[in-house]
């Protein structure tokens, strides 16, 4: 496992590094309409909608209010309402419960719906695009020109785009007490930029040759005709899924779209400072994973996923499981060691220095070096630095934070075999209470 693994990784490496910027397109081409979901979303949804509506003037914004206990929707209701004057291009959709509260992909349903009405027999679906962004999103100026380009929304056999991810707050530290609570925050989010924009962005570039490029749940650009052909006559593109942004990419494969990804432009969001946070984040990502193996045999049956794509599809879908098998694998050489020591200490001292201690070193290295290597690649790709030393301690430090997903994948097995399959929200940063639905 760890073997194949390591050549993944050389394999991926190799198109990100030698990747270079493509031509831009004409936004004006195109009509876009960002979705913007919301649930308690007071304390960021403001900025984020002053944001879309200064630097997109020509798109139309709509707010999803998902039933919010805040003042998400008050919020809302005065930016669109100005002196008795409402502002035509941003649009809120409210839900209420027992009909709210039911997962994101219901949400953007609730939004699409609305377009559809909106939209009606007005225009070309082929030329409107749909822009789901998260609450605290702020995708780049230049993000319509570029998803315009020739090889992206230009190519009319492209149905969906999705761009770069990038940490908003990777260099703030956050406002804790401690030092030591400080630091551990801002390394948390150094982190996550690092994995989004090397590693992932890495396995998205590789994609482009398998034909399985996937979406994301923020910045994720998809076509409204590519939006139609999935959703059916109950006008519902988006699944009920946990991950909901993979789902709709799937059925976009199968229904025949390509899929595209690029790092010339990007959205920017706010990582987590809290540990608790991000597992619970990852909890929910590695389950909504489990759950899309359920689409394993479409995806083999479809005409329009090659054998390569449908294996590479298969890999990623069981990582959640290969990383519960590795668990508890990984450890056994260990354990067997341990218990042979405490049994005959001397004679394995004797081993180890005769040259045992070259399988741990090996053992080691293929554990760690398919991790410690976006270290030096983020620092010298993403940050321009050549600061060898430092990226290697990122990648070290990158290695940690991966093993933390053999923790979320066995919390995400347990809701999964409790039932537990509701949507929960990842709090901000800033926000004191969680908000959670499980059915």
């Amino acid at each position: 496992m760890s073997v194949a693994f390591l050549v993944y990784v050389a394999v991926i490496v190799v198109p990100f590094a030698r990747r270079k910027p493509r031509p831009s397109g004409d936004s004006s081409a195109f009509t876009w309409h960002f979705f913007v979901p919301c649930r308690d979303e007071e304390a960021v949804i403001g900025d984020t909608i002053r944001y879309l509506r200064s630097t997109f003037p020509q798109a139309h914004v709509w707010i999803v209010d998902d039933d919010s206990d805040d003042r998400t929707a008050e919020i809302v209701t005065g930016l669109r309402v100005r002196d008795s004057v409402a502002d035509p291009n941003l649009h809120m959709v409210r839900r209420r419960r027992p009909h709210a509260r039911t997962g994101k992909g219901d949400a953007l349903n609730a939004a699409y719906a609305q377009l559809v009405a909106f939209q009606g027999l007005r225009e070309d679906y082929d030329r409107v695009v749909v822009v789901v962004v998260d609450a605290d999103g702020r995708p780049a100026p230049d993000c319509l020109d570029v998803c315009s380009a020739g090889h992206l929304f230009g190519d009319p056999r492209v149905g969906a785009v999705q761009v770069d991810v990038w940490m908003s707050n990777r260099d703030t530290p956050p406002s804790s007490r401690s030092r030591l609570g400080r630091m551990f925050g801002l390394k948390l989010a150094q982190l996550q930029d690092l994995e989004f924009r090397t590693a992932i962005a890495a396995i998205q570039t590789s994609r482009r040759y398998t034909g399985t490029i996937s979406m994301g749940g923020n910045g994720q650009f998809t076509r409204m005709s590519a939006l139609a052909s999935i959703g059916g006559a109950e006008l519902e593109p988006w699944r009920g899924s946990l991950l909901e942004d993979f789902e709709l990419g799937v059925h976009l494969l199968i229904a025949g779209w390509r899929t595209e990804f690029t790092a010339d432009t990007h959205v920017s969001q706010e990582a987590l400072y809290s540990l608790r946070r991000f597992l619970t984040q990852r909890t929910r990502w590695g389950q909504g994973t489990m759950q899309c193996g359920r689409y394993l045999r479409r995806i083999w049956d479809s005409a329009h996923i090659s054998t390569f794509g449908a294996a590479e599809m298969m890999y990623y879908l069981a990582q959640p499981w290969l990383q519960l098998l590795g668990s508890l694998i990984y450890p056994i050489p260990f354990l067997v060691f341990l218990g042979a020591t405490v049994t005959d200490p001397s004679r394995m001292g004797a081993w180890f220095t005769d040259g045992g201690w070259i399988l741990f070193a090996i053992y080691g290295t293929f554990g760690l070096a398919p991790f410690v290597v976006w270290g030096p690649i983020y620092q010298w790709k993403c940050l321009r630095s050549k600061n060898f030393l430092r990226g290697l301690g990122m990648g070290l430090a990158y290695a940690l934070y991966i093993y933390t997903f053999y923790i979320t994948s066995w919390r995400a097995l347990a809701r999964l075999v409790r039932g537990r399959n509701g949507w929960t929200k990842t709090r901000r940063n800033t926000e004191r209470a969680a908000v959670a639905v499980d059915s």
